[in-house]
């Protein structure tokens, strides 16, 4: 945990730049995860509670297939990965690793979450799609947290339709493409007047429908 009274672990001045020591704050911030793990019934600390400093940026990326980078090196730990995504925030279009203490920006190329499992589930009577993130975040599809499509530049640099759900906090999950397959099987297909695909989804009350 940063000692927000230790100045040995205040960021440095590095020609006018803050510069972290990213080891210490990654395992800083594992650590403080953990503690919360074991003391909260939530998955999820209460990030939207919390008021810390903003602490400058860390050399950490997640790329838009899903991907976390530190330094330049591929982060393969599941479990690490796992740890981290409970305390992403997203905050004026930046995404953030946050706790009570600190506030440290990352880059995030895409969406910091992916859909890897597409469920259908009963909730007093009634069917709702359930979907998975790889960090086994559930998201019970809803009014509050919709599936929808939304364009990104592919290899070619031609936008491509992506689908996608909101899960919290202002963050998505992209919806990876075999997961997406799975929804068309619990959707319908039909075209509209302009000769679009749509894809008809159903969860609970709520009916999506997107152009594919």
């Amino acid at each position: 945990m940063i000692n927000e009274n230790d100045s040995s672990q205040n960021p440095l001045e590095n020609q006018g730049k803050i510069v972290f020591p990213d080891d210490r704050n990654l395992m800083s911030i594992a650590q403080y995860v953990k503690d919360v793990q074991q003391s909260h019934k939530r998955s999820i600390p209460p990030l939207d509670q919390w008021h810390p400093k903003h602490c400058g940026k860390m050399d950490l990326k997640i790329k838009a297939n899903g991907e976390w980078w530190h330094e330049g090196q591929l982060i393969k730990r599941q479990a690490l990965l796992d740890l981290f995504s409970k305390v992403l925030w997203k905050e004026d279009g930046k995404f953030y690793l946050k706790t009570p203490v600190e506030q440290i920006e990352i880059e995030v190329e895409d969406e910091p979450l992916l859909i890897n499992q597409v469920d259908q589930v009963e909730i007093e009577g009634k069917t709702y799609l359930q979907l998975t993130t790889s960090n086994q975040d559930v998201v019970i599809v809803d009014e509050r947290h919709p599936v929808f499509m939304r364009a990104y530049p592919n290899e070619a640099g031609e936008d491509e339709l992506r689908p996608y759900v909101h899960v919290r906090f202002g963050m998505n999950a992209l919806i990876q493409r075999q997961s997406f397959y799975h929804l068309v099987n619990y959707g319908s297909l039909s075209e509209n007047a302009r000769g679009e695909t749509v894809l008809t989804l159903k969860s609970g009350d709520l009916v999506l429908h997107l152009s594919t």
